[in-house]
């Protein structure tokens, strides 16, 4: 029942509950820190002097104790056994990839990854719904409000990883004629991005099959001004091509080939074959905690 949010603003949630001990900011910068980098061990000096290098060193190295003994206490009161979630010696530590597996954006990469290489139009239903689970858990960017330089590259890929989903399932609701989700999706794209012209452009497409040609006109419109206003350029002669086609209205056909079933069926198969390893690993780490539960049964 652990959720470890760190799209938008940082938090831990015990189910519906927010768990006590990540109120200080270093403890934060030290977690979010570890959980963006799973299964890797990371020397105690380095760690200080990234997390706080504008500091001298023997003031770094004093916050980075400070704030791990915090993490310890805050994951100790979990009742998860702290010392499987939390690896630490004199000179390295290292966070459990299973604790990753309650953050947030390790399940948004998960989903990302499953569908790489994966037009929308060949989706299948399962992954839909997946991608839809995952753009829903881009509650914000990453870290917002921080600017440290170890976040900053991380929150331009996630922020892409999150544009290309959504592209995705635009392409996805065309294919399977679900226009108006595919809208709502489009929306969202150039709420992030107002100037994405190929996001404009699926658009006019989306309101002219939903019966909306003025919309896909004016949505034309919209894609000039914007790209006039941010990048001082003119529509693509695709984009214009869509136009005259709506204004004519004679949209020619989708560019999308018709859903192939039995690659539908391969893709289901692989993403249920990526459900079945993923509940193996949660299998083997339940085990691993039940004999770290009985061993120290046995002790007392």
């Amino acid at each position: 029942m652990l959720r470890i949010c760190l799209f938008g603003r940082f938090a831990v949630y015990d189910a519906e509950t927010a768990v006590a001990g990540f109120a200080s900011r270093r403890v934060q910068e030290l977690f979010s820190y570890l959980l963006l980098q799973p299964g890797r061990a990371h020397s105690r000096e380095s760690l200080a002097t990234l997390l706080w290098q504008d500091l001298p060193a023997v003031q770094s190295k004093k916050y980075l104790r400070q704030a791990l003994w915090q993490l310890q206490n805050a994951l100790g009161g979990l009742n998860l056994a702290p010392q499987a979630l939390l690896v630490s010696d004199l000179d390295w530590l290292q966070v459990d990839p299973t604790l990753c597996s309650c953050a947030d954006v390790t399940l948004f990469q998960r989903a990302f990854t499953a569908v790489r290489g994966i037009r929308g139009q060949h989706l299948t239903y399962a992954q839909y719904e997946m991608l839809v689970q995952a753009t829903s858990l881009y509650r914000g960017d990453l870290l917002e409000g921080w600017y440290h330089d170890w976040c900053i590259y991380p929150r331009e890929q996630l922020q892409n990883m999150h544009l290309a989903m959504l592209d995705k399932l635009m392409g996805f609701c065309e294919a399977h004629q679900a226009y108006e989700e595919g809208i709502q999706f489009g929306a969202h794209i150039l709420h992030i991005d107002i100037a994405r012209e190929r996001t404009h452009r699926r658009l006019m497409r989306l309101h002219y099959l939903a019966g909306d040609r003025t919309a896909a006109l004016r949505q034309y419109q919209s894609c000039a001004l914007a790209l006039r206003q941010e990048l001082n350029v003119a529509p693509a002669r695709s984009t214009v091509e869509v136009y005259e086609q709506i204004r004519a209205d004679n949209l020619r056909d989708a560019p999308y080939p018709a859903v192939n079933p039995t690659a539908n069926l391969n893709y289901t198969l692989l993403y249920l074959q990526q459900i079945q390893n993923l509940l193996g690993e949660f299998q083997t780490h339940v085990a691993q905690q039940i004999q770290t539960v009985q061993h120290a049964l046995a002790e007392q």
